[in-house]
């Protein structure tokens, strides 16, 4: 596994967010779900921010129409953390970049870990999701590994994510109103990472002002 590395180890563009980490309050993250029952299940996701050709990106996934939870949605790399995981910070690290290399064929070895931010809940699925913060060293082209999972790999740049013109909020037909941005997919980026992306850049001030009356039903899956 990668060793964890200091926030002056990352890029210059990436230390805001390194800095925060570790004072972040969950509430910021996830007002309406900041604290997971003590019965949720252990997850993790991987943040990775690269350098890429178009500037900063981070990755995304789509994932596949036919999975029984959370289908046709853009998320991180991620999912459970496994008995052989471990425990604590290290499990949780352990399985987003186990996960993401089962996804999408990130090897471990070219992530730097530099950060965990609070552990959130995920109700659909009762998941207590950690965050895990990564710098890609060398970003290349990626493509599905496992495509029962995974439907495409965004390599998504972040100037695209803050461009206020990407935003809008979301309309779930349960009521639900939330953050979302639109990144090229069938079913655009909202719910829980994109509840993540939003609060996580409003936290180190890089959000540019956006038009939350923007709302939009959330559209069928493809």
């Amino acid at each position: 596994m990668t060793e964890h590395v200091l926030p002056s180890a990352v890029p210059a563009w990436l230390r805001p967010i390194a800095e925060i980490a570790a004072s972040v309050e969950p509430e910021r993250l996830s007002p309406r779900f900041p604290h997971p029952p003590e019965d949720a299940r252990p997850a993790a996701v991987l943040l990775a921010f690269a350098d890429g050709p178009d500037g900063p990106e981070l990755l995304l996934t789509e994932r596949a129409t036919t999975l029984r939870q959370h289908a046709g949605q853009v998320s991180f790399p991620g999912g459970r953390v496994d008995p052989g995981d471990g425990a604590g910070r290290d499990g949780f690290v352990t399985a987003a970049l186990r996960e993401a290399q089962e996804e999408v064929g990130l090897d471990p070895a070219e992530v730097d870990v530099f950060g965990v931010l609070p552990t959130l809940w995920l109700p659909p699925s009762n998941f207590a999701v950690a965050p895990v913060l990564g710098y890609w060293r060398e970003p290349r082209p990626l493509e599905p590994v496992s495509v029962a999972e995974v439907r495409t790999v965004l390599h998504q740049p972040i100037e695209q994510l803050l461009d206020p013109a990407h935003r809008f909020t979301m309309i779930h037909p349960m009521g639900w109103r939330g953050p979302a941005f639109d990144v090229g997919t069938a079913v655009p980026l909202w719910g829980f990472t994109a509840g993540v992306i939003s609060r996580l850049f409003e936290v180190v001030g890089w959000e540019r002002p956006w038009d939350v009356s923007d709302e939009r039903e959330l559209p069928p899956l493809p």
